[in-house]
């Protein structure tokens, strides 16, 4: 598996570079946003910093989520900007994780590792999941609203089909979290609600999908047959 790492600063790209090449992972880096977009094609994740020259992390993820041909690569943000609107700007933009300097090497490892056991665990038969309008085709990663593809993330079309395979049962954001993301989120369940109000817009393009994930006042999310 190829990780590449996106930083301006050396040591950090060292750093990141020694640490996943000890876990058996091949890198590459960029020391801009410019030179991310050149080389994100050929990596199965990218670890993203959002302060950048010539273009920040935010704006390399727009692009690259709005590329169909990069649009499934997993990113983790690395920022030492904490603020929870830039942590929510990063997700709503489709990165699937992020992570605030100073870190834990183990635990952005830990995190990259969750990150791509998602990736590697794809359904593999023929199944498909029916609502109303919507078909999920869990062989081609596919979900499409009355023919018409749905341009969903990855975390998006995990939590589709946890949904749909679940429907009636509510699920709490803490085991959303467990489920989706793979690993304890540290007790942050905004990542939940973020992920969940995209899922409803984009399923809103047809109105029998418009109310199918209700919230459950107290728990979280369940889905319900349109």
């Amino acid at each position: 598996m190829k990780i590449l790492v996106v930083d301006d600063e050396a040591s950090i790209r060292e750093l990141l570079v020694f640490n996943l090449a000890k876990q058996g992972y091949e890198t590459d880096t960029a020391a801009d946003g410019g030179e991310a977009l050149e080389k994100a094609a050929g990596a199965d994740l990218i670890l993203l910093d959002v302060m950048l020259p010539v273009m920040d992390g935010f704006e390399v993820c727009r692009q690259l989520k709005g590329n169909q041909a990069t649009a499934a690569i997993p990113i983790i943000m690395l920022t030492a900007k904490n603020e929870e609107i830039d942590k929510v700007l990063g997700l709503e933009l489709g990165a699937d994780d992020y992570v605030a300097k100073p870190f834990s090497t183990r635990e952005l490892i830990a995190r990259v590792k969750a990150v791509l056991r998602r990736v590697q665990t794809k359904p593999q038969d023929t199944m498909r999941l029916v609502a109303g309008p919507l078909v999920m085709d869990l062989n081609a990663y596919t979900a499409q609203v009355d023919g018409q593809e749905l341009a969903l993330t990855p975390k998006e079309y995990e939590l589709l089909k946890l949904f749909l395979t679940n429907t009636g049962r509510a699920f709490s954001r803490d085991e959303l979290l467990e489920k989706v993301w793979g690993y304890e989120y540290y007790g942050d369940t905004r990542t939940v609600d973020v992920h969940v109000r995209h899922l409803r817009a984009k399923l809103g393009v047809s109105p029998e999908l418009t109310d199918t994930i209700e919230t459950v006042r107290g728990v979280g999310y369940r889905f319900v047959r349109p």
